[in-house]
């Protein structure tokens, strides 16, 4: 894959593309198993929109991580009685990706994102953790404590595109490849703006990332 594309024209194609996008281009699946959301039945709830939040600046994982500690610290409430679930679209796509993801497709380069261990663009993902130990905020001491993430589908038809162009991939083979790229336990749904709404109707506050 090139790396000579500036990051600003790939968000800003993607971004006109997903928005031009009808679901069935990315996605020939009729029915969508959302039943998922009716799962989270505690008496806190909150969804953490991360859809467009700029992965180069700051880690997006600190926000639900305090709200978790600070939820557990002063109402003395965890486990199933706080649900907690993070909405990623297409800036925040690689803290869905797996390790193999961020490799192939050069994600660090793409996103503009260093590994803190080595000063270079990232070819894992930073923000995954490892099984052995899992200091937060990383994704796997997170989903440890029940926090659920979700991609949306029209943002990954969006990079699959883009990605594809890149690579040479048609976008069927590459949406693939990024679907079972994701980490273990990502939902796919069918547009995040959909999702945001379905978690606020079953009573999940909201808190743009």
């Amino acid at each position: 894959m090139s790396t000579s594309f500036s990051r600003r024209a790939f968000f800003g194609s993607l971004t006109g593309l997903a928005a031009l996008a009808p679901l069935g281009a990315q996605e020939k699946t009729t029915s969508w198993d959302l039943s998922w959301l009716d799962q989270f039945r505690g008496k806190h709830k909150q969804m953490f929109d991360l859809g467009s939040t700029e992965l180069d600046e700051d880690s997006p994982l600190r926000l639900p991580n305090n709200y978790l500690n600070t939820i557990r610290d002063v109402l003395h409430a965890e486990g199933a009685e706080v649900n907690v679930a993070v909405g990623i679209a297409r800036t925040a796509f690689p803290v869905n990706a797996s390790d193999a993801l961020w490799q192939k497709f050069k994600l660090g380069e793409v996103w503009k994102i260093n590994d803190p261990e080595t000063g270079k663009p990232a070819v894992r993902n930073i923000y995954l953790g490892t099984e052995k130990s899992n200091p937060a905020p990383t994704v796997r001491s997170l989903a440890a404590r029940g926090v659920a993430f979700w991609q949306c589908n029209i943002a990954l038809g969006g990079i699959a595109n883009q990605l594809g162009q890149k690579t040479g991939l048609p976008l069927e083979k590459m949406r693939a490849e990024l679907v079972a790229g994701l980490n273990p336990g990502v939902h796919v749904v069918p547009a995040h703006s959909m999702a945001t709404g379905l978690a606020q109707e079953r009573g999940f506050t909201y808190m743009k990332g």
